[in-house]
């Protein structure tokens, strides 16, 4: 009895311990890079065009159309890829579907030979696949997980794809223009929330990846930070040689 009742402990904790984080991101993923982008982009260039000694109007004006030409590029940009993946994923479903009906018996062979090559003894791998080849979706559902690497049932959406950029992207470049929208007259507030986003974005994707949160906010927050200082004293630069 107290085998059993270990045994059923240690299958629990197995059970419970031995989960990972989602490889593919999931929504997180997205979002957390789409505001990100949207932050440093709209930070750079209004660092840029506020080296230049532009007016605070000016300012508030290059922001808000930085975060409504990037938000927009980047649903576009987003829509186009994902459509363009999708209709090249079922267009190699079509194929291994005409496949599966044309030669079903060669198909099954296929997938037995691919199971034989994993390890499976001859015969069990060819009475798996024989039985997994009675539904034709079934079979499809395999075939294309077994050799294109994907989920038929688990197509990415464009239309989703393109909002979430849309939204993610126009949340962090909002950031820099938000004190300025709340009153502010000088740079340093924009620069602070800015940063203060830098470092809470990178914190976002540390749930993503294996490092630890504050490194991660450091690490965007140094890379943002510099990217701002570079644009800044570009723009400096160029101002005093369009103003000279």
């Amino acid at each position: 009895m107290a085998i059993i009742e270990t045994d059923a402990v240690l299958h629990e904790a197995h059970r419970d311990n031995h989960t990972h984080r989602d490889v593919n991101g999931g929504w997180l993923r997205p979002a957390v890079f789409g505001a990100m982008d949207g932050l440093v982009s709209n930070l750079a260039l209004m660092t840029g065009v506020a080296g230049g000694s532009v007016s605070q109007q000016t300012l508030v004006i290059t922001g808000l159309a930085g975060l409504a030409a990037g938000a927009f590029s980047m649903a576009a940009g987003e829509y186009t890829s994902v459509a363009s993946q999708r209709e090249l994923v079922e267009a190699e479903l079509d194929v291994e579907r005409r496949e599966l009906r044309k030669h079903p018996t060669d198909e099954m062979e296929e997938l037995a030979a691919l199971y034989e090559s994993r390890g499976v003894e001859p015969g069990l791998a060819r009475e798996v696949a024989r039985q997994l080849s009675r539904d034709p979706e079934q079979a499809l559902e395999i075939h294309a997980r077994e050799e294109l690497g994907i989920d038929p049932g688990d197509l990415p959406s464009p239309l989703v794809a393109a909002v979430s950029s849309f939204g993610a992207f126009a949340m962090g470049a909002l950031l820099p223009v938000l004190p300025y929208l709340l009153g502010a007259s000088a740079m340093w507030p924009a620069v602070l929330l800015a940063l203060v986003g830098l470092f809470g974005c990178g914190a976002v994707v540390a749930r993503v990846t294996a490092r630890s949160w504050w490194f991660s906010g450091l690490r965007q927050l140094v890379l943002g930070g510099t990217a701002a200082a570079i644009t800044y004293g570009l723009g400096t630069l160029f101002g005093v040689a369009v103003g000279g």
